[in-house]
């Protein structure tokens, strides 16, 4: 994927979720979109956002 960050195991990448999310789509919809990718691998990767973004400020 030209070293666009990826969820593990899948050739999805993680904007999608972003870009899901962004345009006021759910999670829900985003893993019926993207079935390869677990609701444990979307939610670790928004706690570790969330975790990076509150540790910088």
């Amino acid at each position: 994927m030209g070293g666009e960050p990826c969820f593990a195991g899948t050739r999805v990448p993680v904007r999608a979720m972003l870009d899901y999310l962004e345009g006021g789509d759910s999670l829900d919809y985003f893993l019926e979109q993207y079935p390869t990718v677990s609701r444990r691998q979307a939610i670790g990767f928004l706690e570790e956002a969330t975790n990076g973004l509150l540790a910088a400020v």
